[in-house]
């Protein structure tokens, strides 16, 4: 496999301090920069940053994947196994509400993976999910 570079992404959320508390307290990421209006994240080694922002979106357009509604518009990350269990397991103990709860999708077919989807404080879908067989990741047979 090729040397993965982190991803830079930025988002916008309503409120700093609650993104602080959801990517910190609930996802255990890290903090880097910040300022009044955007904060750095350390996603899993990854940069994510938080901008804020005055507009947010109402409506979540979705499309069927596996029989589940899955938001369109989503990020997140793929986990080793045994972390995305944990995860999930702090998740339901912190009473996380899912958009979609903790499952095994596409199960006994090629890119069988578990998955979960949920929001943070500003609306921002995202999904987190595992491999087995991380080769399976983009598998189509």
């Amino acid at each position: 496999m090729n040397k993965i570079n982190p991803f830079h992404l930025a988002f916008p959320v309503s409120n700093l301090e609650d993104a602080r508390d959801f990517y910190v307290d609930i996802l255990g990421c890290d903090t880097g920069r910040s300022s009044d209006h955007w904060i750095d994240f350390n996603f899993f080694g990854h940069q994510l940053v938080a901008h804020i922002s005055k507009e947010s979106e109402i409506n979540i357009p979705t499309n069927k994947v596996d029989g589940k509604d899955v938001p369109i518009q989503h990020f997140g990350i793929v986990l080793d196994w045994p972390d995305w269990e944990l995860l999930s397991e702090r998740l339901k103990a912190k009473q996380i509400t899912f958009i979609i709860e903790p499952h095994i999708r596409f199960k006994g077919e090629p890119g069988e993976q578990a998955t979960m989807f949920f929001l943070d404080p500003s609306g921002n879908a995202l999904e987190f999910k595992a491999f087995k067989d991380q080769n399976q990741i983009f598998a189509t047979t």
